[in-house]
């Protein structure tokens, strides 16, 4: 089912709803899932792909985010529902589409959430000096504590993030202020060491860490008259993730120099150099507070949109229970968490070697982009910013689509199980015909 550009503006023009978050904490969620793990682990890899240039890096794919995050922006405000992206999709390109933009999300993007619960667990063993055998059970650790605030309710959740951003926010703002000093010019050059195509490749590794745009959208009807506050949030968050981001990577590669990329944990090592004896419990508390943040922002993300699927009939009847506004999505919330348990016994198997994991994660994330573009496109006024926002990211998202072709085989595998489950449906909807046919009485 498609909607016109009529109904569209019929459905923009409905009056705003009364949820529990208001600009505050709106903003905190945003932020938190957009700049999460990314600080961990991204400036030192990217320094080590593309040198000084990384820099460029990161401001290229903080421009690509702009219409990226104002079409989400748009559709979240003016379309809330708790099925998000997959709800924007259902609206413009049918329910098949919306069904495996539905199952990209839930079942392969969590593939995400044990990964960032590894990485601060390896950033954690590393800064305690603790033998590397811990790290899944400090990353189950983690893993913990955003399922149980979830579990009583997106106002808890909400006033907990607000906590964790301030927290974060004055963590980056204290790493920057102190590194300041230690940079020295002559670390700045060669400026591209590896060329442009290193600068290619660190764009690719920062996808990950301007992730995180979609989030709001499954909890849009959550917000507080969302078509006015969705908007504003975004905006300050694309100013502080941005900021946040350019600054780390400056000190990175200003402090650190071609020592920058030769560790799994450069803010340790950027911290120990800027404040010797300080820097560890620095480094400590940014583990902590990233991974909680990024955790507690997507995980009430997957129990509604778990739900919303359900309520439409593509996950179990029973899963649907607290789809609607305000309510409590405990059901999709538990099998939420059985998968991030099997996803996280995979990883322990295979080594913690998270590679595979993140590029399925990354992929699915990839994927549903370029649905939710191309939906937005048609769901959007035409000629309006929001439309124009949305044809730029559509073209954006192929391009990337088109990077990530060699890692397409899950979002694949996802999108036959929804045309599997759409024959069934189509199966079931015709036997009560048929049997009708066979016996007129």
């Amino acid at each position: 089912m498609t909607i016109t550009e009529s109904e569209a503006s019929m459905t923009e023009a409905a009056p705003a709803r009364g949820g529990a978050l208001g600009l505050g904490r709106g903003t905190a969620l945003y932020v938190a899932a957009v700049l999460g793990t990314g600080i961990l682990v991204l400036p030192g890899l990217a320094a080590s792909a593309a040198g000084p240039a990384s820099i460029v890096a990161v401001a290229a794919v903080l421009a690509l985010s702009i219409p990226l995050a104002g079409t989400f922006a748009a559709l979240a405000a003016r379309f809330p529902d708790a099925g998000g992206v997959a709800s924007f999709v259902r609206r413009a390109l049918g329910d098949t589409a919306a069904r495996m933009t539905g199952y990209w999300f839930f079942f392969g993007v969590c593939v995400g959430y044990p990964v960032v619960g590894m990485l601060g667990g390896e950033y954690v063993v590393a800064v305690l000096g603790v033998d590397r055998a811990a790290v899944p059970i400090v990353g189950l650790a983690i893993l913990v504590p955003p399922f149980i605030v979830n579990w009583f309710g997106v106002r808890v959740a909400g006033w907990l993030q607000f906590a964790l951003t301030g927290l974060l926010l004055t963590v980056v703002i204290g790493t920057v202020a102190v590194a300041f000093p230690h940079v020295e010019p002559g670390n700045l050059t060669p400026f591209l060491p590896n060329g442009w195509g290193g600068v290619g490749t660190a764009i690719g590794l920062f996808v990950w860490a301007f992730a995180g745009w979609e989030v709001g959208t499954h909890i849009a009807g959550e917000f507080k008259n969302p078509r006015r506050t969705i908007p504003i949030a975004t905006g300050i968050a694309i100013v502080v993730v941005g900021a946040g981001y350019l600054a780390l990577q400056f000190m990175t590669v200003g402090v650190l120099g071609v020592d920058a990329g030769g560790s799994a944990v450069p803010l340790l090592d950027l911290a120990a150099v800027a404040a010797p004896g300080v820097g560890p419990v620095l480094v400590a508390i940014i583990a902590a507070v990233v991974t909680l943040g990024v955790l507690n922002s997507y995980m009430p993300a997957f129990g509604k949109l778990g739900a919303a699927l359900a309520r439409d009939g593509d996950l179990p009847r029973p899963l649907a229970r607290g789809a609607e506004e305000g309510g409590i999505p405990r059901p999709a919330l538990a099998v939420t968490g059985v998968l991030i348990l099997v996803y996280t016994a995979l990883m322990i198997g295979n080594g913690l070697d998270l590679t595979a994991f993140i590029l399925i994660h990354t992929s699915n994330m990839v994927a549903i982009y370029a649905a939710g573009m191309v939906a937005a496109v048609l769901l959007l006024r035409r000629g309006s910013a929001g439309w124009w926002l949305a044809v730029v990211a559509a073209a954006c998202t192929a391009a990337l689509l088109l990077l990530a072709w060699q890692n397409l085989a899950v979002p694949l595998a996802l999108a036959a199980a929804a045309l599997v489950v759409a024959a069934v449906k189509r199966r079931r909807a015709a036997t009560p015909e048929t049997e009708l046919r066979k016996d007129p009485a």
